[in-house]
């Protein structure tokens, strides 16, 4: 059955072997370290579509089969921090890219540029250092000498949208572009529920508590490997106390007054839009 990402609009089925038979034109997400390699634009700027990397003159010091976007192989792949981009292509952060790669290929760079990371940082065996090995028909890592076995990680965190009746909370983190306010998130501690890291982590950033904490939906967040699982709660009373150095500003705003808040592409504008919607 397909798989789908809520956010995205085209099926994409994830494989690990690739199709059998000489190489047909496929997507090539291709990144130097952590930058994908953008074709011209014309219109939106996109990713190489062509049987082979050498075509463009570069050659992957590694490569994963994806799986298939709408009938299409995907593969990623990692070229020298010194490989020039070919005439007219650029490498781009994927931050960057916010806004201007098709939506379904930006999520699909994510996969990529994760899955490629992974492999970077698994060559050898984090338990006795040995040169580690492709595990046949798995996305795994095996170490010949303890048999540790390695799969792609992810770092789940929580982001949650806090309201107050007409009110939604939001704040700015230093790391944030100066004005942009956004919902509260934050990592998931070993032991903890989901719902836990919730009410703990608003707790911490702003000294609220809060009740009735609903799952609301997720997003894979590739900087550089998270999940974000959303929920949305109350905090039915108390005052603001930023006593976490992490949040240097949070107020409560209504749906008519918004600040400037994160893109249409991420979880966290998808929860504060379900919020205005919700009040209208």
């Amino acid at each position: 059955m397909p798989g789908y990402n809520s956010l995205t609009h085209k099926p994409f089925i994830p494989g690990i072997i690739p199709p059998a038979g000489p190489p047909a034109a496929s997507w090539w997400f291709i990144f130097r370290k952590y930058a994908l390699l953008i074709t011209p634009p014309s219109g939106q700027v996109g990713v190489p579509h062509l049987p082979r990397p050498e075509a463009l003159g570069l050659v992957p010091l590694q490569e994963h089969y994806l799986g298939q976007w709408a009938g299409v192989p995907c593969f990623a792949a990692e070229v020298a921090e010194t490989a020039t981009p070919p005439a007219g292509m650029d490498f781009q952060s994927l931050r960057a890219l916010y806004g201007s790669l098709d939506e379904d290929l930006f999520w699909l760079a994510g996969r990529a540029v994760q899955i490629v990371d992974w492999d970077r940082t698994h060559h050898y065996c984090g338990r006795c250092g040995s040169l580690t090995t492709q595990k046949v028909g798995e996305r795994a890592k095996v170490c010949p000498q303890c048999n540790l076995t390695s799969y792609p990680r992810l770092s789940p965190a929580v982001i949650m949208s806090v309201t107050r009746g007409d009110r939604i909370l939001l704040a700015r983190s230093g790391r944030h572009p100066a004005g942009r306010f956004s919902v509260l998130a934050g990592f998931v501690e070993p032991g903890e529920t989901l719902e836990e890291c919730v009410i703990r982590e608003v707790k911490e950033e702003v000294g609220l508590d809060v009740v009735n904490v609903r799952y609301f939906g997720s997003q894979p967040w590739p900087f550089p490997n998270s999940l974000m699982i959303a929920f949305t709660c109350e905090s039915p009373a108390g005052e603001i106390d930023l006593h976490d150095n992490e949040i240097v500003e949070a107020a409560w705003y209504p749906a008519g007054a918004l600040p400037n808040i994160p893109p249409p592409i991420t979880i966290s504008r998808h929860l504060i839009d379900a919020f205005v919607r919700s009040v209208h």
